[in-house]
């Protein structure tokens, strides 16, 4: 990027152009791929919660923990004077499979409690204080296993550290963020949908929402309790 931009200050004459080759149009090439694969995967992950969680609203909710991976990556890359790279860019790839899981918990057990008869208020609660420990104890324990590769100072350990404190950074930002966005997002987002449905032409939709709720609450066992869970 530096050299693109003392490149643009050159007064070429015309007719001349300077472009990079060798291991700078290798890096260009390779940085379009991983980008492609990072599109890839948001939308293969997109697509596998929604078939777990037959709906289209709790899956969009669960990927606003993306943006929030992604600034934590790029914030420890900055603090800690890391440069921009393949390695790193495989981090934030990696975060897309890491950070959706804490969103997955909150959301999956409030949409339990909600079935089980608790306003909507009352099941996040409920939900984020029953997940605030398995959440604190999965993302600490992946944390403390990448530490080790970002601070060594072996030999070649500088190629791997990148990845290391890029997924370091995104999962604590996560973290944090997790708790307080999510909560608040599923709140828009159910508030929004349900004012949608309150439209005449979706009646029909309403009322297949209503029944599969109906259904789902009836297949479940009745001992149903927020403190029994892990």
């Amino acid at each position: 990027m530096v050299t693109d931009a003392k490149m643009a200050k050159l007064n070429l004459p015309n007719g001349v152009r300077v472009s990079g080759t060798g291991m700078s149009e290798s890096m260009g090439e390779n940085f379009g791929y991983i980008f492609g694969a990072l599109g890839l995967a948001i939308i293969l992950v997109y697509m596998l919660m929604c078939a777990l969680f037959e709906s289209l609203l709790t899956p969009l909710v669960i990927m606003f923990t993306l943006p929030q991976a992604i600034a934590g990556g790029l914030l420890a890359l900055y603090i800690t004077g890391t440069v921009m790279s393949i390695i790193s860019m495989i981090g934030f790839i990696m975060l897309i499979g890491l950070v959706t899981k804490n969103a997955i918990l909150l959301c999956d057990v409030t949409n339990q409690l909600r079935q089980k008869g608790l306003t909507k208020h009352e099941a996040l609660v409920a939900a984020g204080e029953a997940r605030l420990r398995p959440i604190l104890m999965t993302t600490v324990a992946m944390i403390g296993g990448m530490l080790p590769m970002a601070i060594s100072n072996a030999e070649n350990s500088e190629l791997r550290a990148p990845m290391a404190i890029t997924v370091i950074g995104g999962l604590c930002l996560s973290m944090f963020l997790t708790l307080l966005v999510i909560p608040v997002l599923y709140d828009i987002v159910d508030t929004v949908w349900h004012w949608i449905l309150q439209t005449p032409w979706l009646s029909g939709i309403r009322k297949q929402t209503e029944d599969k709720e109906e259904e789902w609450l009836a297949s479940r066992s009745d001992d149903f309790d927020p403190t029994d869970i892990a």
